[in-house]
């Protein structure tokens, strides 16, 4: 007999760094969201969609909600993360707060979870990167985030390795409300592919420029073009917050811009299955970060 259907949402909060990216992508089985060692790398929410068979015959529908790590703000852009880090997880079934078991109770993290014991909710413990740490370290951690926030269950995993991630998407999958499906099941992401393009090329800035550049950059795509033998043209604009930063990425002889949008282009062809013509073009734009059409673009709202 088969089971009942269930389908909720499972938000991913934390500190910057915390590996939230990583493990959306660990559960979802592919690239959904982008990954730096920087912090402050995820911008807006992204939503992986993952199905999963459950023990009583039935299916469940996870709605995995990564969001940018919460963080104290200091520009507009700052504060509309921060606020789509927490809207992200208001309406969620369950909140998972992955917490890095390596740099443990930080202030930022304590400052999340008192904000978290204040809001309510269903709240799990994920402790991420928890293969680095000695088990007899792990337990105090533990100890002492359980006296900050009651949490209902508390998970150690290694989203890079894989360790413990099965045993806690089948977990969340079972703690689910009933219910139909929201996303037809082969779907992964509801995340538009000119969003995609955009955001592949965001992440190689942030691998390949060091230093704060990063933080003074966003891309657009500008223009997505289906050809007629099945591939695709991509236009991406790279907007950059002080002219400096355009001459550091456009680089010598444009050697940077190029080895940009190769990696892009092969990782975004990889991701739709098809060829990607990719052109890109910096343009400087200053005080991009302030302005509200920038932000609608990335899909960022202010609280009010």
């Amino acid at each position: 007999m088969t089971g009942p259907t269930r389908c909720g949402f499972a938000a991913i909060l934390g500190a910057p760094n915390a590996g939230k990216s990583t493990l959306l992508n660990r559960f979802a089985g592919t690239k959904l969201s982008i990954v730096t060692p920087k912090a402050q790398t995820t911008r807006f929410r992204v939503l992986g969609i993952v199905m999963r068979e459950l023990a009583d015959g039935g299916s469940a529908q996870i709605l995995l909600v990564d969001t940018p790590g919460i963080f104290k703000p200091r520009r507009r852009l700052d504060r509309a993360m921060v606020a789509a880090a927490w809207n992200g997880g208001g309406d969620a079934d369950i909140v998972l707060f992955v917490v890095d078991a390596k740099t443990g109770i930080t202030q930022g993290v304590r400052t999340i979870a008192e904000e978290l014991a204040r809001r309510g909710g269903v709240l799990w413990l994920v402790l991420n990167k928890s293969d680095l740490v000695a088990p007899a370290a792990l337990l105090p951690l533990i100890d002492g985030l359980n006296r900050l926030v009651p949490f209902v269950e508390t998970f150690m995993v290694s989203a890079v390795t894989g360790e413990g991630v099965e045993e806690l998407l089948g977990r969340v999958a079972a703690a689910l409300p009933e219910g139909p499906l929201l996303y037809p099941p082969d779907d992964l992401t509801d995340l538009p592919d000119r969003l995609l393009a955009a955001e592949l090329v965001r992440e190689q800035v942030f691998l390949r420029v060091r230093q704060e550049v990063p933080y003074g950059v966003t891309a657009e795509t500008e223009n997505w073009q289906e050809r007629a033998d099945g591939s695709v043209r991509v236009d991406v604009t790279i907007y950059v917050a002080r002219s400096g930063q355009k001459s550091i990425l456009i680089g010598a002889g444009g050697q940077m811009v190029r080895a940009i949008g190769a990696a892009a282009r092969t990782q975004l062809a990889s991701l739709i299955g098809r060829p990607v013509h990719l052109f890109i073009n910096v343009k400087d734009r200053p005080g991009w970060d302030e302005e509200t059409a920038r932000l609608r673009a990335l899909g960022l709202e202010e609280d009010r």
